[in-house]
């Protein structure tokens, strides 16, 4: 685990520095699993472009139904890309700048 200069504690250290410990090794994998579908991908870039998303605004762009939204939404959340807030019958989506930020570390060399 490394020590961050604002005293955050990261996940991981950039692959080029040192070798990753067992469980982050899963975190990551959790995280870019959740990225390497391209369907995720996009609602992961929909949702990132706005403050907040509604699930029933990810329907028309990704050309998906319903069900197929709250699956991705589900495994998006699950790797703590994204954090939803249910109002009334929709789920409001926004994403979590840490975790984007600790895999965009992870891949810095």
């Amino acid at each position: 685990m490394t020590i961050l200069e604002d005293s955050t504690v990261a996940c991981c250290s950039p692959l080029s520095e040192s070798e990753l410990s067992e469980a982050e090794a899963r975190e990551a994998a959790s995280i870019f699993g959740a990225l390497a579908d391209p369907v995720r991908l996009r609602m992961l870039s929909l949702i990132a472009a706005e403050p907040e998303v509604c699930s029933c605004a990810l329907e028309g762009p990704l050309e998906k139904s319903q069900p197929t939204i709250s699956h991705h939404t589900r495994i998006l959340a699950e790797a703590g890309l994204i954090e939803g807030e249910k109002r009334g019958r929709w789920m409001w989506w926004h994403v979590v700048p840490s975790q984007l930020n600790q895999a965009a570390r992870i891949l810095k060399v």
